[in-house]
């Protein structure tokens, strides 16, 4: 037995908090989640009312626009390493393709950077494969880590630091700044300097073939 398909109230629910879910983005990219519940409505074209079908307060919103765009990005990322079996090749690509998202997709970048702190923790998006994947070089030998908390804060800071510096100097490429830091990271936990620089000039898959933006 299938399930019934969606029906057009549950159709246009879905469309009206997806509205709200990106307008807070929108916000919250331009470093502006000081706003009333109006503006975002507003900025949404949905209703006062429509807003509190789906969020208690403007906090639940913001949380769960966080919480979209890291999904969104955490999807892209297991879907361009599918079929990978090195977890430190896994790893590394997954570094590296989140510092091209920087410039490829500035918006969903300036959401994760606006909400590092909450993506250091977070049990959702880059964080939490970040820390199943060195938890799984751990298993596999791979990586000579201590503690896998500790290397997750390396790993975390080291993404938001470089998406800030990017931002910052726009002529600086991305691409070597962001394969640089993939494979000092690699050093860090324990893969031997050679193999760290040939797992970081390995060829990436497209990430513009999975449209996740939040634009």
């Amino acid at each position: 037995m299938t399930d019934a398909a969606p029906s057009r109230l549950d159709r246009r629910k879905a469309r009206t908090r997806a509205a709200l879910v990106h307008a807070a983005q929108t916000f919250i990219a331009d470093g502006k989640t000081n706003v009333a519940i109006l503006e975002l409505t507003q900025a949404a074209d949905v209703g006062m009312g429509s807003f509190y079908n789906h969020f208690s307060g403007k906090d639940e919103l913001f949380k769960a626009a966080v919480e979209d765009a890291l999904d969104r990005h955490g999807a892209a990322l297991d879907e361009l390493t599918r079929g990978m079996d090195d977890p430190a090749e896994v790893f590394a690509c997954s570094f590296r393709l989140t510092g091209r998202l920087h410039r490829r997709h500035p918006q969903l970048s300036k959401v994760l950077l606006n909400t590092g702190l909450t993506i250091a923790i977070s049990e959702h998006g880059l964080a939490a494969r970040a820390r199943r994947d060195i938890q799984a070089g751990i298993q596999a030998g791979r990586f000579t880590v201590g503690d896998p908390e500790l290397a997750l804060v390396m790993s975390s800071g080291a993404t938001l630091c470089l998406g800030q510096l990017l931002h910052t100097q726009p002529d600086r490429d991305d691409a070597r700044a962001t394969d640089q830091i993939a494979e000092d990271l690699l050093r860090t936990f324990g893969i031997p300097a050679d193999e760290a620089h040939r797992i970081c000039q390995l060829p990436l898959p497209d990430l513009d073939r999975l449209p996740y933006a939040t634009a």
